[in-house]
């Protein structure tokens, strides 16, 4: 087996918008990682530009494998030792979910299950799982703190709650365990390079990537789904995080991990505050200097008015707190979507 495990991390979905944004954060924090993505919703070229970004292209090993095919996984686990697991990979799309929900059932949960079994076989019993907000349903009180009723109105978010119930059931039988659950509100923006950025498949399911696309003529124009919220506008409000401090958060959580157990513990990350879809609109048209023209559609089952984190636990347990707001979050949109059009389809 290779050397040097303890500051090796093993990232799972690392190709994909957050992954690739945390990859970056970690080789720059002095880790090395290995990457296992199937490239499903995720581009190859993300990571070679993680490469440029940090200047480390050899802190970046890159296997193209898919968590369902156990030997292809446990082939990475024969090559590498690994002090620390951070899980992103999953099949992520709500409206989808509703349509194929063995699908997302069979991905999310097996390819899980799969990955903490040879975790458990190999001894690396730390892991930092990319949950969401989501878990929290149609949560009624706001700000939302991590101890809120959970509940879930679609089967992507079930996924991420019965993950998180998964780890909480292997941390009781074995309580050498850490895993450190976050649950992320909105993450939108950018690498400031612009030279990473989401990039979805299709039509975007978010609104961020769907103003920008907007902005840059690929789309007409953005359906706002719903204006008679009571919100100081009617459009939804929402915890809108930069991707960048999101990143940090996971390297917060594995030094967090270094440092002492952590034992199974949920984590908020979000910036405590809310904007409305309106106020994303307009911060995006100053940031751009584009019109973003949008019309008002009915709204979307299962939407509630207010939606915004309580991350005070975040910034007392992992010494982390969101430090981007609204403006850089709509220009390092602008500059990765202005710089790649078509996202990393080009090259």
């Amino acid at each position: 087996m290779a050397s040097g495990g303890s500051k090796r991390i093993l990232v799972t979905g690392g190709a994909g918008y957050i992954g690739s944004h945390t990859v970056v954060e970690l080789v720059n924090s002095g880790y090395e990682t290995v990457v296992v993505d199937n490239l499903y919703n995720a581009s190859a070229e993300s990571l070679k530009r993680v490469g440029q970004i940090t200047g480390k292209p050899d802190k970046i090993i890159f296997k193209k494998v898919d968590l369902l095919d156990l030997n292809a996984l446990e082939q990475v686990f024969k090559e590498y030792t690994f002090s620390c697991c951070i899980h992103f990979a999953g099949l992520k799309a709500v409206g989808e979910s509703v349509k194929i929900p063995l699908k997302y059932h069979h991905n999310n949960l097996t390819g899980t299950i799969n990955l903490l079994n040879l975790l458990q076989q190999y001894n690396c019993k730390n892991i930092v799982f990319s949950s969401s907000a989501t878990v929290y349903g149609l949560a009624k009180t706001m700000p939302v703190k991590e101890d809120a009723p959970l509940g879930t109105t679609n089967p992507y978010g079930n996924t991420k709650l019965f993950i998180e119930e998964i780890l909480k059931d292997v941390y009781k039988a074995d309580n050498t365990w850490n895993a450190v659950v976050l649950r992320y509100f909105n993450p939108v923006g950018a690498h400031p390079s612009g030279l990473i950025g989401e990039d979805p498949n299709g039509i975007p399911n978010n609104l961020m990537p769907y103003i920008a696309q907007v902005a840059v003529g690929r789309l007409p124009e953005l359906s706002v789904f719903g204006n008679d919220y009571e919100t100081h506008d009617g459009t939804g409000v929402r915890d809108y995080i930069h991707v960048v401090d999101l990143a940090k958060g996971h390297v917060a959580a594995l030094n967090k991990m270094e440092k002492s157990a952590t034992g199974w513990v949920a984590v908020n990350l979000g910036t405590g505050k809310g904007y409305s879809v309106l106020d994303m609109v307009n911060a995006f048209q100053r940031a751009s200097g584009k019109p973003i023209p949008y019309k008002i559609a009915p709204r979307r089952e299962g939407d509630v008015a207010v939606l915004y984190a309580d991350p005070s636990f975040a910034q007392e347990f992992l010494q982390w707190k969101a430090e981007l707001g609204i403006d850089e979050m709509c220009r390092d949109t602008w500059k990765w979507q202005s710089m790649n059009p078509h996202g990393y389809h080009e090259k």
